[in-house]
């Protein structure tokens, strides 16, 4: 019979500070506390027998977040001994951990860029593999000597593309769009507490289909996009914190994934000005298609791309107007 496992539970008597690590693990003989040291191993065990990846990090970053310390900290006061109703608190995201509902949501932030944002589960969870499209699109504005882009973030989610290249760019100016109002909530909060927010326009749009007040004239410098590019029939695939906790509508266009791609091809021309870049984030093997798809109707043509850091993949395609022969 499978040994069984419960999260730690407060002894009576001790204010919360005395546990039992499980059901036939028992307590030993004298009471011992639960110092950080202690309860960052037994959970990062524990998470770990969950199947959640990096349990020791995800441990660390609960840990932090209930202490509301920097989680640099934890490594100075290994010998704390946290109040019963601060182990209650971490407890319960303990538990909703192991369901594999993301740390990220649990805790209300993400790192991206080395900027910290607010996420809720009204958006996607940056990643650091579209940190790529950032710096393609930072690198394209410093090559093009565009000091003061006009950038155009379609399906900004959080909003960390546009913000990120705000920070970078102290002249750039950037239109946001989604079809999530409470997405775009979580978006215009974030440029708010990175400082962006004079300079940074949310609108609510359907895809490309943009009020024409808010296209400049002679339109953006760069479109920048991480579309929904998951085929419906790879999402059961996905790992249970994607599947089950992160926005369907922002990770699968319920189709082959390219939907998106033929929108932009056919719609962004009116958006982008003649010399202005598109740059998108693809998915694993997904880039040959994405350009074939682009570029059939000879409005746009390739114009690089880049692999990213994490795994490796082709993970970003700029396309501009073709150049006349």
């Amino acid at each position: 019979m499978p040994q069984v496992h419960r999260l730690p539970a407060a002894s009576p008597g001790r204010q919360g500070c005395v546990y039992s690590q499980s059901v036939s693990a028992q307590p030993e003989t004298h009471e011992s506390e639960w110092t950080l040291a202690r309860l960052l191993s037994w959970t990062a065990d524990y998470l770990s027998r969950h199947g959640v990846e990096e349990s020791r990090l995800a441990s660390e970053v609960l840990l932090a977040h209930t202490l509301a310390r920097p989680r640099i900290d934890l490594y100075t006061r290994f010998d704390l001994v946290p109040s019963g109703e601060t182990l209650a608190r971490f407890r319960a995201l303990v538990k909703r951990a192991a369901t594999h509902e993301p740390i990220a949501y649990l805790v209300g932030e993400r790192e991206f860029f080395s900027l910290a944002f607010t996420v809720t589960r009204d958006v996607l969870i940056p990643r650091p593999e579209t940190e790529t499209l950032v710096e393609v699109a930072l690198d394209h504005c410093r090559s093009a000597g565009l000091a003061s882009p006009r950038v155009l973030d379609v399906g900004t989610g959080s909003g960390c593309i546009a913000i990120a290249i705000l920070k970078q760019l102290a002249g750039a100016v950037a239109v946001a769009t989604d079809n999530s109002a409470a997405a775009l909530k979580v978006a215009a909060g974030n440029a708010e507490r990175h400082g962006v927010a004079d300079r940074f326009r949310v609108v609510e749009a359907d895809g490309l289909a943009l009020p024409a007040e808010v296209v400049p004239a002679g339109g953006f410098d760069l479109m920048v996009c991480n579309p929904p590019y998951i085929s419906a029939d790879q999402i059961d695939g996905l790992d249970a914190a994607v599947r089950e906790f992160e926005p369907r509508s922002a990770l699968t266009d319920g189709g082959d994934g390219l939907s998106f791609y033929r929108s932009i091809g056919v719609d962004a021309p009116p958006l982008v000005g003649l010399d202005g870049v598109i740059i998108v984030e693809v998915a694993d093997g997904q880039g040959q298609s994405v350009v074939e798809t682009m570029c059939g109707q000879g409005v746009w043509a390739p114009h690089g791309s880049r692999r990213d850091r994490v795994v490796g993949a082709e993970r970003v395609l700029v396309f501009s107007r073709p150049q006349a022969p």
